[in-house]
């Protein structure tokens, strides 16, 4: 076993157990954390915590502890119980260690230069479905990098729920699955009209916002109709580094989404920031499409700031420094993140030739949880 794994010694103190490696690294584990993680606290089948920490008292030790060169072995203080934790699992979960590494994003930003390397981010459908290498490169890809373009799917009808149910649970909405991207007469929305569309976000007006998109092409022939996409993280990462200022109107300060469109007997409103920050200070999520803007209610003080930092924004996500622009072919799947990649498409004359793709919704969990998966993470 690797030095990392091996115990020199053990020291208890007051409230925890300080395990001094062989690599030299010093861990502190609390008793509390330690009885709440016994291996005994899961259940064999489902893996769930079946232990309760209220069954315990808070002044609960260990009164007896030795170690192998695998095993840590307690005696606790509370009904004799006895703890084996295996130590390269205590290793994996040392939470010192884990405080100590500083924070890095799992997204890798990308500009206009992209498209020239849009190769690589540009996949098979038969090779994704059916080898797990490819498989797990393309779910691996459309998280770090939010885009991919999946080419050769059949297309029949709903022939992506065949990828769908390699990853998890698709995400429903009023639209229906899969929705329909077609020129209609008396649309609903602006994708079903021959009109540009701006870059936006799908659905800004949910409380929770749909996380992967996928738009499968079944047939383009009409002139126009280019796709267009730019990686919002990255423009609001040149904002930040540019003017924090109107990067903080945009994080600081929620505005209105809507939806009320004439087919609904439902009235939808959600109040965000444009950008979303997490608590490392890293993006969460863009929530922006002027289709669905409420009336912005902000305090007089700043609503001219505002709107000065939202155009300035907003024209940045249409600038040619960041945003890509091709055309999808009959069979192409566009997937991409519909909370960080801004998607939109260039006009097109229905009387060219017929346009029509297919959209559906999966969650970023159903992704992110199948990479894990696939990557064999422990916890």
């Amino acid at each position: 076993m690797q030095d990392k794994y091996k115990i020199n010694k053990i020291n208890k103190q007051n409230k925890y157990l300080e395990v001094f490696w062989s690599d030299n690294h010093i861990s502190k584990y609390h008793f509390l954390w330690l009885r709440d993680n016994c291996p005994s606290a899961f259940h064999k089948d489902t893996r769930m915590r079946k232990f309760s920490i209220l069954s315990v008292p808070n002044d609960i030790n260990p009164i007896k502890f030795n170690y192998s060169d695998e095993i840590l072995k307690l005696k606790w203080s509370s009904e004799n119980h006895i703890s084996n934790y295996d130590l390269k699992w205590l290793r994996n979960n040392c939470y010192t260690e884990k405080n100590l590494k500083k924070y890095e994003s799992p997204y890798k930003l990308w500009d206009k230069d992209f498209i020239n390397n849009i190769k690589n981010v540009t996949f098979d459908y038969e090779e994704v479905i059916s080898e797990d290498k490819n498989f797990k490169k393309w779910i691996n890809t459309i998280y770090t990098y939010g885009i991919a373009i999946i080419k050769n799917t059949p297309t029949k009808n709903k022939s992506v729920f065949k990828i769908l149910e390699l990853i998890g649970c698709y995400r429903e909405t009023f639209f229906g699955t899969p929705f329909e991207v077609i020129n209609i007469p008396k649309p609903n929305n602006q994708a079903y009209t021959a009109d540009a569309l701006t870059n936006h976000t799908d659905l800004p007006y949910y409380e929770y916002v749909p996380g992967y998109q996928f738009l499968h092409c079944l047939i383009n022939e009409a002139e126009g109709g280019y796709s267009t996409a730019v990686d919002g993280f990255a423009v609001s990462n040149f904002l930040k580094l540019n003017d924090i200022n109107k990067f903080k109107l945009l994080t600081n300060h929620g505005v209105i989404f809507k939806d009320n469109d004439y087919t609904q007997k439902n009235i939808r409103l959600q109040k965000s920031p444009i950008i979303k920050i997490n608590n490392k200070d890293d993006y969460e999520e863009i929530r922006i499409n002027l289709g669905a803007m409420g009336t912005i209610d902000l305090e007089p003080s700043i609503m001219s700031d505002f709107y000065e930092a939202y155009i300035y924004f907003y024209k940045q996500l249409h600038d040619e420094n960041f945003q890509i622009e091709f055309k999808l072919k009959s069979g192409d799947i566009f997937c991409f993140d519909n909370r960080r990649i801004l998607h939109g498409r260039t006009k097109f004359d229905p009387n060219s030739g017929n346009r029509h793709l297919k959209g559906y919704y999966i969650e970023r969990e159903e992704v992110i949880s199948k990479l894990n998966y696939l990557n064999d993470i422990k916890i």
